[in-house]
């Protein structure tokens, strides 16, 4: 036990001993204001050597927060001339019963101060109104001459300036919960006192004495160029001790799975496109061979944008073609959607819904054989929701070249879902500009349960010919976040917006690790 305590007191920092000192000449009891008079240190050194000894089970420091109560300018005031409703009951006490205008008028108050003295009449039952007469009550005519709990309590603020609520009485306690709910009457200060009081362990290191000299803890050029390091007493260190935790800048989870999926792409040989956020319907639906009567693009589920309102389309030898393809075909041999198309409608603006266009635009601007991918954010009117967010992030591709062909787009997503650490089967579905197409579903074994996080499929020929693609075009798109979540085990997709430090710090640093552990 001695050795243990003599390592304890070679571990001291010298503003440690210093408190330790004052024990040994005041008492075991000291306010942290006795330290510093006696020790002559600064209250911020006392208060950190404080800690530190209570950490090392020498002391412990006891601490009382008292609320402290005194009037406001405003509550002042309404200490010498009385609270609104009282000065309105004494109009009343005359009266009995007076028009809201006329008593307002009487008892000398403005508007503000009407309503106020009208809401706490009916609170306390000292009038009611009737039709904009306002009534004393019996409980109003029993409160004149008699002081409410709230106003003895202003009274008694008035002449003792401030007033600890530490263990308050009842007619205290009650007059401070009815003046609270008024604003501006009262300022409530909060002060702590500190008390420190010293352990047995702690007695135990002053029966064996300590040496109030400061013991060196580092060394400077000159020390070791003299050779005065041989002298120095110096100070032992706790190897045991917790070290601080540290929390260093890092990717925030979301943003390193778009990283996690960008490197998988460009790795399997894609090449990488982007477009804007702000786009045309016409790249956005009608060139995907989507109908201007689909649903899908109502105001329900579209952000269209006011200014602009509308944008330029590209050449008129597309733009021909995607009409052509929508009303009857085109050279594609397909009937076409059987309206007729409308080019106003194609130049509204919107927020682009999904990555799509990029891919639409990619191929209108290189020759196959290609593989593309692009990541970026979507924009849905959906409600808000613990799984929905109006706004969101897609990761989109294509592969175009004489040999690809539906079995290709499978081997590829298999390929990418298995980089990522998960199972996929696909089951049939259908969009309007694929054909066949696919949605894929991933297994997740904690549930037990498959779950549905993208679609694919081949390019429809309406969609290719107006671009001048004569090559099959294999297409994918899938959101994110919900990657995300179930990458980061949250349930709240909201959670990955949110400015939560505490969740942030807990996720690892370490790029493309199971964070699911």
């Amino acid at each position: 036990m001695t050795k243990d305590i003599n390592r304890i007191i070679d571990e001291l920092h010298i503003y440690e001993k210093k408190v330790l000192n004052a024990f040994e000449q005041l008492g075991s009891r000291l306010s942290p204001e006795e330290v510093v008079e006696s020790q002559k240190m600064d209250i911020k050194a006392v208060m950190s050597a404080a800690g530190s000894l209570e950490s090392k089970g020498l002391i412990t420091v006891d601490k009382k927060v008292d609320e402290v109560i005194s009037l406001s300018s405003v509550g002042k005031l309404y200490a010498e001339q009385g609270l609104p409703e009282r000065r309105m009951l004494k109009v009343l006490s005359e009266n009995d019963a007076l028009p809201m205008g006329e008593i307002t008028k009487k008892a000398s108050l403005d508007k503000s101060e009407s309503k106020i003295a009208i809401g706490w009449l009916m609170k306390k039952r000292w009038a009611v109104i009737d039709k904009g007469t306002v009534k004393i009550t019996e409980d109003g005519k029993k409160a004149i001459g008699k002081g409410e709990d709230d106003e003895l309590l202003l009274d008694k603020l008035l002449e003792t300036q401030k007033m600890m609520l530490f263990n308050p009485s009842k007619l205290v306690q009650r007059g401070y919960d009815l003046l609270v709910k008024r604003k501006g009457l009262i300022d409530v200060k909060k002060t702590t006192q500190h008390t420190l009081v010293i352990t047995e362990k702690g007695m135990e290191i002053l029966e064996v004495g300590i040496d109030l000299v400061d013991a060196a803890t580092q060394l400077t050029h000159s020390q070791l160029k003299t050779g005065e390091w041989k002298s120095l007493q110096y100070r032992g260190y706790d190897i045991q001790a917790e070290y601080p935790e540290f929390y260093p800048g890092k990717m925030h989870p979301l943003r390193r799975i778009v990283e996690e999926i960008r490197d998988i792409f460009l790795n399997l040989g894609f090449t990488e496109s982007r477009g804007p956020i702000l786009e045309s319907a016409f790249w956005n639906f009608d060139c995907l061979f989507q109908p201007q009567d689909h649903a899908a693009r109502e105001m329900q589920d579209t952000f269209y944008i006011k200014n602009p309102q509308h944008t330029k389309l590209p050449e008129t030898d597309l733009v021909t073609k995607v009409g052509q393809a929508h009303e009857n075909g085109g050279k594609t041999g397909s009937e076409g959607w059987g309206y007729i198309w409308d080019e106003d409608v194609a130049r509204q603006s919107v927020l682009r819904t999904h990555t799509t266009g990029v891919s639409a635009r990619f191929l209108s601007e290189n020759q196959p054989p290609l593989k593309m991918f692009s990541v970026g954010r979507v924009f849905r009117r959906e409600t808000i929701t613990y799984k929905h967010l109006p706004e969101f992030h897609q990761v989109e591709g294509i592969v175009a070249g004489d040999e690809v062909n539906f079995r290709n787009l499978l081997g590829i997503l298999k390929e990418f879902y298995k980089k990522l650490g998960f199972e996929v089967r696909f089951r049939p579905a259908y969009f309007p500009y694929t054909y066949l197409s696919t949605e894929c579903e991933i297994y997740l074994p904690e549930k037990e349960s498959w779950i549905e996080l993208g679609g694919a499929g081949m390019f429809r020929p309406e969609v290719l010919e107006p671009l001048g693609v004569e090559t099959p075009v294999a297409a994918f798109g899938l959101g994110i976040e919900r990657l995300a979540m179930i990458r980061l085990g949250i349930k709240d997709i909201r959670m990955l917006y949110k400015s939560d430090i505490g969740w942030l710090r807990k996720l690892p640093i370490t790029q493309g690790v199971d964070l699911t552990d």
